[in-house]
């Protein structure tokens, strides 16, 4: 998404607060209109009345969101009498005017001032005669309601562009977004208070504005490829190095001279890796430098990408929750808007990937059963007893028929496939348990949940993907003593259900929502910048639905 706007605007744009200001007193009431809205057709129309209808007809309607947000701005203004909002006393109104200037400033919510005719509403501005200013009237609503829409629940539907993504976002008729803007004089805060009202959202943007600022001052310095520097390494590279790193605002200017990789440099390149997700051990390696070498540009685009995600969520995850960022593989646990608890975690390998959807936590479950999900009892289980019954006793899985325990080798595998497997596979609860010693369980269609691990060493690794899809957490026991401690559980109680070996449920008293998100670029509360790879392929996704939205 490219900034299109007139060069002769510019200087104009950089006061643009002042039309952020609210439309109080610059819309006469309904009473001063042209035409007062009425419920059924007058015999005879205004004139401006009556290009508004014609000019209603000439939507566009070729995609099915234009073809419902025609259909609604049509009964808007049929329920007005087709009487005007954006224009008064043959001109546009003054809220036309600060509303065509938002549009123009799009940008700075991650989208596109052209996918809204800015620029052609601007040069409309001082049109005069019933026709054209019923084209304009219709025009400004259609383009208004269309960036209304976008701000309040996303360019796209998540759940249609991606089946991995189980997101609804609230949507809004374009007739109840015209009711908004034309209620008070206050179209212009309307709109802007459209956008997630959030914190999270707020710092994203800003940061995304500092990219734009970077990018116009040249973006940033390239690194040459070349051989790996380690910490008080030498390298002529170093100088370039260390302005990339002023530049993204890792080291402040003037604390380091020379070719040698350490001191304040070295400090500032272990942040930067970190903010990046990678090793932050302060090696430039093929990872850090692909990193450093990422164009400004598509910086610009992963930022736009993960505004439009936010517009998809919920601005109220509420008082307590679990927030798990699948690219950031960190599990949260937030209360009262501070974070309580946070942890590392293990998702989904890249063709296992674990899909995003909020969901209610129920209850822990000590020393679980494991019971083996159809497509790895088929895909990767099933030739192993083919070849030989007994090959999954060594890790205490029986096999059940009919909710009973049978020998394996009475089984005929040999007639079995993945679309016949009458038999179901249960590991026992143990050390060698899949789930590990505890699972924490928000029942859901996809059978994904939160649970305990044995392979305890990959959570060593920057990048962990190496699960079915559930949601492996490195601490499993300190989660228990978080999510249980709310409702007074003590941790000689939790250590005790878990060291008894016995199977043991406890149920929350207050079911505890889990978001699981997909997020590739984020700001925290100490200001600090992140971003993540694409692991998933989201964002490629993304990127592609957003360009053919309408």
């Amino acid at each position: 998404m490219t900034l299109r706007i007139p060069a002769l605007l510019g200087a104009f744009l950089l006061s643009a607060p002042v039309f952020a200001q609210t439309d109080t007193q610059t819309t006469a009431p309904v009473g001063q209109l042209e035409a007062a809205p009425v419920k059924q057709e007058q015999a005879s129309l205004s004139p401006v009345s009556k290009a508004i209808k014609d000019a209603l007809a000439t939507l566009p309607r070729q995609t099915a969101a234009q073809k419902k947000r025609a259909t609604e701005i049509t009964r808007w203004y049929e329920g007005r009498n087709y009487g005007p909002h954006w224009v008064r006393d043959g001109k546009p109104t003054p809220a036309a005017e600060r509303v065509t200037f938002t549009l123009f400033k799009a940008s700075e919510e991650g989208l596109d001032p052209a996918d809204y005719g800015a620029a052609k509403l601007f040069g409309k501005l001082d049109v005069a005669g019933p026709e054209k200013l019923g084209q304009f009237e219709v025009a400004l609503s259609d383009s208004a309601v269309q960036y209304g829409q976008h701000l309040h629940s996303g360019r796209v539907d998540p759940s249609k562009i991606n089946r991995e993504l189980m997101l609804y976002p609230d949507t809004l008729s374009a007739d109840k977004m015209l009711d908004k803007l034309s209620e008070g004089g206050r179209s212009t805060t309307t709109l802007a208070e459209m956008s997630p009202q959030t914190d999270r959202y707020a710092r994203l943007k800003k940061h995304l504005l500092t990219l734009r600022l970077r990018a116009a001052d040249g973006g940033y310095t390239a690194i040459p490829e070349g051989e790996v520097i380690k910490p008080e390494g030498s390298d002529p590279r170093i100088p370039l190095i260390r302005k990339r790193l002023i530049e993204s605002g890792d080291l402040p200017e003037n604390l380091h001279t020379g070719e040698v990789l350490d001191g304040k440099l070295l400090q500032a390149l272990k942040y930067y890796q970190y903010r990046m997700g990678l090793e932050a051990d302060g090696v430039i390696g093929p990872a850090t430098l692909a990193q450093m070498n990422i164009p400004i540009a598509d910086r610009i685009t992963q930022v736009e990408i993960n505004l439009e995600r936010r517009r998809w969520m919920q601005a109220d995850f509420g008082e307590r929750y679990i927030f798990v960022n699948l690219a950031d593989q960190v599990l949260k646990v937030v209360d009262k808007e501070k974070t309580v608890h946070a942890t590392i975690v293990q998702v989904g390998l890249p063709f296992h990937r674990t899909p995003v959807f909020t969901d209610q936590m129920e209850y822990v479950d000590f020393n679980p059963f494991w019971n083996v999900p159809y497509s790895i009892a088929t895909k990767e289980y099933l030739p192993k007893l083919k070849r030989n019954p007994y090959a999954l006793q060594s890790q205490k899985i029986r096999v059940l028929r009919g909710g009973s325990v049978v020998n394996p080798g009475s089984v005929p595998w040999s007639r079995y496939s993945r679309g016949n497997f009458p038999v179901r596979l249960r590991q026992d609860p143990g050390p060698k348990n899949a789930l590990g010693r505890v699972k924490f369980m928000f029942p859901n269609k996809h059978n994904i949940y939160i649970h305990d691990t044995p392979s305890k060493s990959k959570f060593s690794r920057a990048s962990r993907y190496f699960s079915h899809g559930c949601v492996r957490v490195q601490n499993p026991f300190e989660l228990a003593k978080v999510v249980l401690g709310f409702q007074g559980v003590t941790e000689d109680q939790i250590n005790g259900w878990a060291n008894s070996g016995k199977k043991k449920i406890v149920r929350l008293e207050q079911k505890l929502p889990v978001h699981i998100a997909y997020l590739t670029a984020w700001v925290n509360k100490d200001g600090s910048v992140h971003y993540r790879r694409d692991i998933y392929g989201r964002d490629k996704i993304l990127k592609k639905a957003l360009a053919k939205a309408s």
